[in-house]
């Protein structure tokens, strides 16, 4: 079947597709959208199972109040924590499941932005209520805001130094880890802290919906980049607001990325429509979450400079110079609102803690240790520290480059950009999962391809099942990492095939023979 070409159902409707119908004109060009109510409802299924499997697989609380003593403790342990996994990945399965459906619709011309904003709506709106699903990090987050609310700077100290349920509910891992991330993250988690009344399932709560404002402005933003990018706003929507690693990862974690994201997408839009003094403060902003939006600023100047008149070396003079005081000013503001310094700079090492070969350098670093292990017995951190040596220097060469190719602006800036975001995702010492949204949000307004778009299907499958739901790494179990790239390339092919398994035609040839 072509990729483009949808699946019926007995009754002659397209797969996935509810019975209400969608508007043509004379030229059969869609012009509103059926609603893939079934497909919808699906995920939604999915989402119910993942909220509860989540109460007692996800990042659960040291003390719970909810399972503390009474019968749902059952779900913290043994046969009952079994039980409770079993549902997550349930219904992460049900949710891929949908999502596919929906991406052939999609593909199809049968399903338009509004079908997808509300698939997106129905799958996130389980998510608000749970537990951290597939990590911990926003106890980190809550913690280090809860440093800065009592006066102690969160860059030089970790959540250890206090007491109390927030501190005791950060990974060991982070327990004596300095803040990596912006000033104005700090000032959001220090607010969360005060709305929230130091009680943590609220605060996992509100910050989940204060982050939710950074998925608003991907919504709010994707139409206008479509219009300049070139591509089509309900893939551009499917492939970001309602895939799998925004709902697992981004809502149900929940990241700071998704508000970084946010900021960055506004802000180029911004640019590229000409109010460059609003986008780069923008951008800035996103860089004060997380310092990785501040990868896309030089592109933007570009764009800002491709705005002006005058030779390429005046108008970059032109554009660099107020984009400098912008960036100055906003980045000023923040760190004086928040109260701290500039010690989230040496700050940005900490993830390094982490070692998994997510990381292109690292999982080379483990690679060359595993030879050389093979004759001597050597400690890993020498072969691991050169990979990550080596990865620096070819990420500073792919940011060099591509910016210098950026300089015409306009849609290969941006295009560029989302090269380098992608590539600091994968180059960086440490890579989580949730860090490919990065690229891929910045991406997604561009043009794709069906086979394109499949192996994306299968990346964020494969990503999401690299953790298990309490936070842990799953990357070295090796029998279950099989299975995760086994239901990776099911969802990738089931994109472009309805029956990629070829079910329908054993049924079929067994009927055919009965």
């Amino acid at each position: 079947m072509s990729p483009t070409a949808p699946a019926t159902s007995a009754s002659g409707r397209p797969e996935g597709v509810g019975r209400a119908t969608g508007v043509l004109d004379l030229g059969g060009r869609l012009l509103r959208g059926p609603l893939p109510l079934r497909t919808i409802a699906l995920g939604a299924v999915g989402s119910a199972l993942l909220l509860i499997g989540s109460i007692g697989a996800g990042g659960t609380l040291v003390h719970d109040p909810v399972l503390g003593s009474g019968p749902l403790s059952a779900l913290r342990y043994g046969h009952g924590r079994d039980l409770a996994v079993t549902v997550v990945y349930t219904g992460f399965a049900l949710l891929v499941w949908a999502w596919v459906r929906l991406g052939r619709g999609v593909l199809a011309h049968l399903v338009d932005a509004r079908g997808v904003l509300l698939a997106m709506s129905a799958w996130l709106l389980p998510m608000l209520p749970a537990p951290p699903l597939f990590t911990r990090d926003v106890y980190s987050y809550l913690g280090q805001g809860l440093l800065a609310l009592h006066g102690l700077d969160p860059y030089a100290v970790g959540p250890s130094v206090l007491a109390g349920p927030i501190p005791e509910n950060v990974h060991p891992t982070w327990q004596t880890t300095p803040a990596p991330y912006g000033p104005l993250f700090i000032g959001v988690a220090k607010g969360v802290i005060l709305l929230a009344g130091h009680d943590v399932i609220a605060s996992v709560i509100v910050m989940r919906l204060v982050l939710l404002a950074g998925l608003a402005m991907v919504v709010l933003a994707l139409p206008g980049l479509v219009a300049h990018l070139g591509g089509r706003l309900p893939v551009a929507l499917w492939l970001v607001a309602a895939s799998p690693m925004t709902v697992v990862h981004l809502v149900g974690g929940p990241h700071n990325d998704l508000l970084m994201i946010g900021l960055l997408l506004l802000g180029t839009l911004l640019v590229l429509e000409g109010r460059h003094g609003w986008g780069i403060g923008l951008a800035s902003a996103a860089m004060a979450i997380k310092a990785t939006g501040g990868l896309v600023l030089p592109f933007l100047v570009w764009v800002w400079a491709a705005h002006l008149a005058g030779s390429p070396r005046q108008r970059f003079v032109r554009a660099v110079v107020p984009a400098l005081g912008i960036f100055a000013v906003v980045f000023g503001s923040c760190m004086a609102l928040a109260k701290v310094g500039f010690g989230w700079l040496p700050a940005l090492s900490a993830p390094g803690m982490i070692v998994n070969y997510l990381s292109a350098p690292t999982g080379f670093g483990q690679v060359l240790h595993t030879l050389v292990s093979l004759f001597a017995d050597v400690d890993t951190w020498p072969f691991v520290d050169f990979g990550r040596a080596v990865g620096s220097l070819a990420l500073a060469a792919v940011i060099g480059w591509q910016w210098w190719q950026a300089r015409a602006g306009g849609v290969i800036a941006i295009r560029r950009a989302a090269v380098v975001l992608v590539a600091a995702a994968l180059l960086s010492p440490t890579v989580l999962p949730w860090y490919l949204t990065w690229g891929l949000a910045l991406a997604c307004a561009l043009p794709w391809t069906p086979r394109a778009l499949s192996y994306v299907v299968g990346a964020s499958i494969a990503l999401v099942l690299a953790y298990y739901p309490d936070g842990e790494q799953a990357m070295y179990h090796w029998p279950f990492v099989a299975v995760g790239i086994a239901a990776a390339v099911l969802g990738s092919a089931s994109l472009l095939r309805y029956d990629p398994l070829g079910f329908n035609d054993f049924l079929g040839r067994r009927q055919r023979g009965g």
